[in-house]
Formats: structure tokens, sequence, C-alpha cells
């Protein structure tokens, strides 16, 4: 079995990154959206601050992701134990 280089492992990092802080700022972008039109008059502020709170989100799973240096061989033993 190869393994992978630590480039690889580092891009499929900021890739996850990326797409998880996209994923959570649109879902608050439509949540303070919908709080905006239902509840607050069509203010801004539940928009920017869903979609702040979306960012801040994604950066503090993306930080834990790349702090945690155990998560890839643990992903990787789940991997060949679930093959085995």
């Amino acid at each position: 079995m190869a393994s992978k280089r630590s480039e690889d492992e580092y891009g499929e990092k900021v890739n996850r990154a990326i797409v998880d802080t996209g994923v959570k700022m649109a879902t608050g972008l439509v949540v303070g959206g919908v709080f905006s039109l239902v509840l607050f008059k069509r203010r801004t502020w539940p928009i920017a601050f869903g979609v702040g709170t979306g960012f801040g989100m994604g950066y503090s799973n993306a930080e834990n992701d790349f702090q945690n240096k155990n998560a890839a061989l643990l992903k990787r033993l789940q991997k060949a134990t679930t093959s085995a």
C-alpha cells in the first residue's frame, strides 16, 4: 500500500477546510437572510452575523484539523481495519 505524501495530505486538508468554511458561510447567509426577512424587518445585521458565525465555525474546524496530527493516522487505521 503506497503512503500519501505530506503535500497531498496538506492539500486535502486545505480543500476540506475551504469547502467546509464555504458551506458553513452559505448556511449562515441563508439562515441570516430568513431571520432578517421574518423577524428583524429586513435589517442586514442578521445576515452579517450568520456569515461571520459560519466563517468562525469553519475556521475553527480547519484549525483543529491542521493541529490534530493524529487524525490522518486514525483515518488510515480505520480504513485498513474495515477493508481487512
